[in-house]
């Protein structure tokens, strides 16, 4: 399609690509993994866009999750407007906490789906096979997960072999190499089938276990490297960016340092008489057991509400407490998938139900976690210099936001 044609998406409006256009979110990449990189010299192709290109620093959604991050980058917009408020939420209608992988709590249209209504060729591929419906959602094109890519139907992900583009074996979910399939993948559909839009959404499997310049992060940092070297030399305009941060949350000892919210709040108000829900919930429980650094609270009684939030807000380690509507609009979140209660851990605290509600023998190394707003800044890298006009834009801006990345990669490369 010509470089003329546009389509307005979510109040943003977007160039159709007349060149290949890749956007990778790397799951849990706190900036320091960038910078120890490129001074140790293990990611020239980074270090090149650093002096070529766009390397800025961005804020991503909080809760900084998976889920709301991902989808705001396809959507252009905050979770108030599409709805994926976590990974996992209390559903008042039902009375169910569930998973929100399901696209019918998807409120708006992706980018991708417009893209392909509008007759152009997206692509996902993505690490894990919970997001992988939500980012697909009615979308016409590719789109499946390295998890499961050995199960990949032409009705249902658009390819019948997706393990024929990638000489390697179906990687184990808790591995580095799930990741390094997802740009593997990327990188032969990009060869074999030159589409227009091609997202690529990674796992934290490293970042959960290793800091910024420990030999295991600098190799994984090196590896994406080569790959984003490879998109780049094949010609597509490349941005990058991260759904989240990582922090070690941890004490000295290497015990998690959590916060229990539940004996806390029960002991004002009695047993049984609130909900805590942990949006980082998923079913990945090996990297954090279930952990992060965001809660929401669902009180029976609303109207106690200012008392429990300054009891929290008293308790070391927690950073913020807020009421429902003060938290929504901060944060931007859809206020009816949101407690009456959001409380926010300090940069090296994480927020639990109790002792009993956790299972953390399944941790092998020292938690390091995320969720909070001690891990919402994140990388804003793409490959080729801005136009004169994106460039002043790009100056001026002093909010910076994750899911600006398809807007400048699409609109503003020269």
């Amino acid at each position: 399609m010509g470089s003329a044609a546009a389509i307005s998406v979510n109040g943003r409006h977007y160039r159709v690509p007349d060149r290949p256009v890749v956007v990778v979110c790397i799951d849990g990449s706190e900036p320091e993994y960038f910078e120890r990189g490129i001074a140790a010299g293990a990611t020239p192709a980074v270090a090149r866009f650093r002096r070529e290109g766009v390397y800025r620093l961005a804020r991503a959604v909080v809760p900084s999750f998976t889920n709301p991050n991902n989808l705001s980058i396809v959507t252009g917009v905050s979770p108030a407007v599409h709805g994926i408020s976590g990974n996992y939420f209390y559903d008042p209608a039902t009375g169910q906490e569930v998973m929100m992988n399901d696209p019918k709590f998807l409120r708006c249209e992706t980018l991708l789906a417009a893209l392909s209504r509008a007759g152009a060729r997206p692509a996902v591929v993505t690490a894990k096979d919970k997001l992988r419906r939500l980012l697909g959602h009615a979308m016409q094109g590719i789109c499946f997960s390295s998890e499961k890519a050995d199960q990949t139907t032409k009705a249902e992900h658009g390819i019948e072999r997706a393990t024929d583009l990638v000489p390697m074996a179906v990687p184990a979910v808790y591995s580095a190499e799930l990741s390094e399939y997802v740009l593997a993948a990327g990188l032969e559909l990009l060869r074999r089938e030159r589409p227009d839009a091609l997202y690529l959404s990674l796992t934290d499997y490293v970042q959960h276990k290793h800091a910024p310049g420990t030999p295991a992060a600098t190799d994984f940092y090196a590896m994406l490297d080569r790959y984003f070297d490879a998109f780049d030399r094949a010609g597509a305009v490349l941005g990058i960016t991260a759904d989240h941060g990582m922090n070690a949350k941890s004490h000295p000892d290497g015990t998690p340092n959590v916060v229990y919210l539940r004996p806390i709040v029960d002991g004002l108000l009695g047993p049984g008489r609130a909900r805590v829900i942990l949006p980082i919930t998923d079913p990945y429980v090996v990297h954090h057991g279930a952990l992060g650094s965001f809660a929401t609270v669902y009180l029976d009684e609303p109207s106690r509400g200012p008392a429990i939030a300054a009891r929290l807000a008293s308790t070391p380690g927690i950073a913020e407490v807020y009421d429902n509507a003060t938290g929504c609009a901060r944060f931007e979140l859809p206020r009816d998938r949101v407690g009456d209660l959001i409380v926010i851990g300090e940069a090296h605290t994480v927020l639990g139900k109790s002792p009993e509600e956790h299972d953390l023998s399944l941790l092998e190394e020292p938690l390091r976690s995320h969720g909070g707003v001690s891990e919402e800044t994140v990388p804003f890298v793409i490959n080729r210099p801005l136009d004169d006009a994106h460039r002043q834009r790009l100056a001026r801006t002093r909010d910076l936001r994750n899911f600006d990345i398809f807007d400048y990669a699409l609109n503003g490369v020269r």
